[in-house]
């Protein structure tokens, strides 16, 4: 049996803990301000402006295990783009603070309603899984599967990018009442 340390408290780490624990995995909640991580699977669930704070704390114990992105770095005060580069994500930023570590960017175009419902509209929920590690894209795609959900390999870390740029359109979408914080993109096979 996995474990699963999620850092933060928000409604992300609350459903992605649902999904694990639904699948037979452990569920560790973290906070932000330190403690001792027993997953070897860490999800970062917090804002992304937080990240180096959490870095910070946790970072050495980060050394030889999957921590997986799930952040969008969002402009926030005018919604109008992303913060990092553009050559560039979040999880290559967080993957060069952490070398010891196997990064993913995973759970960043699903909203937390589609993740604990496993539904977006009438369709399963997909998550899409980034990165350069087969193996622990693999293990990561298991436990979501376990979970009752969808998993696809959307390729090397380097896909993170366009996996932000889909999840800042559909966070402006609904923040724009467009669309629902209940939907989101679907993925068909």
């Amino acid at each position: 049996m996995t474990t699963v340390s999620i850092i933060g408290n928000g409604n992300m780490a609350k459903a992605i803990g649902g999904v694990v624990a639904a699948g037979g995995s452990t569920v560790q909640y973290l906070g932000r301000d330190g403690g001792t991580v027993d997953g070897s699977i860490v999800v970062l669930a917090v804002p992304y402006p937080e990240v180096g704070a959490v870095l910070a704390t946790y970072g050495a114990q980060l050394a030889g295990k999957t921590v997986v992105d799930i952040t969008n770095p969002v402009d926030f005060a005018t919604f109008d783009g992303l913060t990092v580069p553009s050559d560039s994500s979040a999880a290559a930023t967080i993957a060069s603070a952490l070398p010891e570590s196997t990064v993913l960017k995973a759970f960043n175009t699903t909203f937390a309603a589609t993740l604990a419902s496993g539904k977006a509209g009438s369709h399963t929920t997909t998550v899409l899984i980034a990165g350069d590690d087969d193996e622990a894209k693999a293990e990561l795609a298991g436990l979501v599967r376990a979970g009752g959900l969808n998993a696809v390999d959307a390729g090397s870390l380097s896909r993170a990018r366009e996996l932000e740029a889909l999840g800042f359109l559909q966070i402006t979408l609904a923040a724009a009442e467009r669309v629902s914080w209940t939907g989101g993109f679907v993925v068909v096979a």
